[in-house]
């Protein structure tokens, strides 16, 4: 059985809720010691209005630098856009102490650590959703989220505890849940989908020019 979950807004560095996580975490320090190597906290003010949600940190990415969607191709796309939408300031150079700052947007992911083959299991979704709930917790002001990707749009639901049949994961949908909250679904800003076309700029600048619509006042 596992331990239990420490009821923490941000997993520590050494978290040992999740055994093949955990195994994953000490081959990468092993072989990269100059990475960060685990759990990649959130980045941005807890005051803010607008969460974004992604899967988990890239291995060469985020699971490297330390700060959600920084040195990979994901991270490209999606600071390109929040600098262009005003919800991010500075300039984004892929590292984390790059001056960049979030304006009124905070990320995080719903699983914390890097899983092998960039694939969560099911019961390391589960078992890393605490953090999400705590995260949602923490923000008073939060009134929108974007979820990248139909695992993190699920996740997120689990989190607010709405049923996942009640509210159906579609590039572009939006979700009104009880609470006056409101979840955007996107595709996930990986290289894969953009190089496939499932997902190009304009797709993804649009759901973040509604959120900017929405978040005007």
């Amino acid at each position: 059985m596992s331990p239990p979950i420490p009821p923490t807004l941000e997993p520590h560095r050494d978290c040992p809720l999740c055994p093949r996580l955990v195994t994953f975490r000490h081959e990468a320090r092993a072989a990269h010691p100059d990475w960060h190597n685990a759990p990649v906290p959130s980045f941005g003010p807890e005051s803010a209005r607008l969460l974004i949600v992604g899967l988990a940190p890239g291995l060469r990415g985020a699971n490297c630098t330390g700060r959600p969607f920084t040195g990979d191709w994901a991270g490209d796309l999606l600071y390109e856009t929040l600098l262009d939408m005003g919800f991010a300031t500075g300039v984004y150079d892929e590292r984390p102490d790059d001056g960049l700052t979030l304006i009124d947007c905070r990320i995080t992911n719903a699983v914390r650590c890097v899983p092998p083959q960039n694939k969560p299991t099911p019961a390391e979704m589960a078992t890393c959703r605490s953090f999400l709930s705590a995260a949602l917790d923490a923000m008073p002001n939060l009134r929108s989220i974007v979820a990248l990707g139909r695992i993190a749009h699920e996740s997120v639901l689990r989190a607010a505890g709405q049923r996942l049949a009640a509210y159906p994961f579609a590039h572009g949908a939006r979700h009104d849940l009880p609470g006056g909250l409101r979840v955007y679904d996107s595709y996930h800003c990986s290289r894969y989908n953009t190089n496939t076309g499932v997902l190009t700029t304009e797709m993804f600048r649009t759901v973040f020019a509604s959120v900017r619509e929405e978040l005007k006042d």
